[in-house]
């Protein structure tokens, strides 16, 4: 592994469409590992390796694209990735309150589901998350893009408030026995 993260040397970020994304996928896998391994996530080598047996399906999903954020050297630092929510999306199934069936109505291009967003922690503080996530965003069709964020982690979710985005419910993503998430909106029209 290369430097990590103790200068400001120069970070490009890379946008790509699913085939690129699976042929980077240890740099996406490198980051979520160690990102995820953290307060409040804790996922195991168990959790990351079964999102990655998932992640060449969510990277074939129509409209997915990512961005990768690399050093100057090509270490991975950061990663966010998502697609458009189908006709039957169950993001807003697993809400634990009901919402007005216009927010919740999907198309295949109405909302842009941002799946994950992480930086490594030698690397928070830097902008890296936000120009992750404007490259992410560029050119998309989309009139809002919609996110999940556990509860504890206040540096997301004051992030994504300065961001624009705006709480319109919880969540508990993969089924009851999950922690409640804070489901955050933001407005592209």
């Amino acid at each position: 592994m290369g430097q990590r993260g103790t200068s400001r040397g120069a970070v490009t970020v890379e946008r790509m469409d699913g085939a690129a994304a699976v042929r980077a996928q240890e740099a996406f896998r490198l980051i979520y590992a160690e990102a995820f391994a953290e307060p409040p996530a804790l996922e195991t080598e168990d959790d990351v390796a079964a999102a990655f047996v998932r992640f060449p399906a969510l990277a074939g999903r129509p409209g997915f694209r990512a961005a990768l954020a690399r050093t100057e050297e090509g270490e991975p630092v950061g990663l966010a990735y998502g697609h458009p929510l189908p006709p039957d999306a169950v993001w807003w199934d697993e809400l634990t309150h009901a919402v007005p069936d216009d927010l919740r109505r999907e198309d295949g291009h109405r909302t842009f589901g941002l799946r994950e967003l992480a930086v490594r922690g030698p690397w928070r503080g830097q902008g890296i998350a936000r120009r992750l996530h404007e490259t992410l965003r560029e050119g998309l069709r989309a009139e809002r893009m919609l996110l999940n964020v556990h509860p504890e982690n206040t540096a997301a979710t004051a992030a994504y408030r300065s961001w624009g985005y705006r709480a319109v419910g919880e969540a508990r993503p993969g089924g009851t026995g999950a922690v409640p998430h804070r489901v955050m909106l933001l407005d592209l029209r």
